[in-house]
């Protein structure tokens, strides 16, 4: 069932792609950086970001060496900032390792830092003509109902074996197209949230799912454990024209990223004034609190933001807030903060 994919799939993608800016051209930078923004985020948020970072790093090279604190503003909005450390981790391996030239090899590519088994076999398939599938969420929901599959998609055994299935049918000289019209399939037709679009599908024909009417039954899935939620105390701390900011620890959730002062658990108005005095700031007035709630994809902050005018600074780093919006970067979690 599964060899008769390609003769459907590469006809319809070719009358129905999207046009998406990294569809361009299959240049390995391109296609490397947008599976990456990709990754946890929606298609239409991350075509300016693409854009924009492109702009101002055109090339490997230009990655490479740039600015830690510029690389995070570029990415600021996009979340997972792992992914930005690694990909300039890469790029310096690039570098270094291959003159700036994208390696071809698919161990290589894997080899590299933030590169896995999908944004591998997305580049070398995609870039090279090599029948190395990227099998992602989108790709395992069409496998899935094509063949109404009882097996959890979230089991790593599960990707493999999808993975193992899907090489060996890609079609010589349309590798690349194979595998965007997986993905495109996916996220256009064989949707995730609500019914499938069976009607406009070139697979509806040999689909299981489609068949037996059970679409929705489709993919299988493990329970989720609940997040975990946590409450915090945010410290939006103005000493005239300036207002404060600080690194996280090097460790752990948003690792190293600017943030605005904060404090574990939800505190009432006297303790809030305390901790500022403790900071050495001398808070002359709270000037409003706000609660907002940020959720990361294992844990739920309760926020608590606390806004305060100052008279004096400390060992906080003291910006003006042209400098928040133009060179620091901020996680959401506190950048929300700044348009209250």
């Amino acid at each position: 069932m599964l060899q008769d994919l390609p003769a459907r799939l590469v006809p319809w993608f070719e009358k129905n792609r999207r046009d998406l800016p990294w569809r361009h051209d299959r240049e390995p930078y391109h296609v490397w950086l947008s599976e990456i923004m990709l990754q946890q985020t929606r298609v239409e948020a991350v075509k300016g970001y693409y854009e924009r970072f492109l702009r101002r790093l055109p090339t490997v090279e230009a990655l490479a060496a740039a600015d830690e604190n510029e690389l995070l503003k570029l990415w600021e909005g996009l979340g997972y900032y792992s992914r930005v450390r690694n990909l300039q981790k890469a790029a310096v391996v690039i570098v270094k390792e291959y003159g700036g030239v994208f390696p071809r090899d698919y161990e290589k590519v894997l080899a590299l830092p933030g590169i896995g088994a999908y944004t591998a076999g997305a580049i070398c398939s995609i870039c090279f003509e090599q029948p190395t599938p990227a099998v992602d969420g989108n790709v395992l929901r069409v496998v899935s109902r094509v063949l109404a599959s009882d097996q959890p998609i979230g089991e790593e055994h599960v990707k493999r074996d999808v993975a193992q299935r899907l090489g060996k049918i890609y079609p010589a000289g349309h590798c690349g197209d194979f595998t965007q019209a997986l993905m495109e399939l996916g996220a256009t037709v064989c949707l995730p949230n609500g019914a499938p679009l069976c009607a406009q599908c070139p697979l509806a024909e040999l689909c299981r799912a489609q068949l037996a009417n059970a679409q929705e039954r489709y993919p299988v899935r493990a329970a989720k454990k609940p997040r975990r939620v946590e409450h915090r105390t945010v410290f939006f701390l103005q000493c005239g024209d300036t207002v404060a900011v600080c690194k996280r620890p090097k460790t752990g959730l948003l690792a190293g990223l600017w943030q605005l002062p904060d404090v574990p658990g939800e505190l009432t108005v006297e303790e809030m004034l305390r901790q500022a005095e403790d900071w050495g700031v001398h808070p002359r007035n709270i000037v409003k609190t706000v609660r907002r709630t940020h959720i990361f994809t294992h844990v739920e902050w309760k926020l608590t933001c606390c806004w305060l005018d100052c008279a004096e600074q400390n060992e906080f780093t003291w910006v003006t807030r042209r400098e928040l919006k133009e060179t620091i970067g901020l996680p959401t979690a506190y950048r929300q903060f700044l348009a209250e």
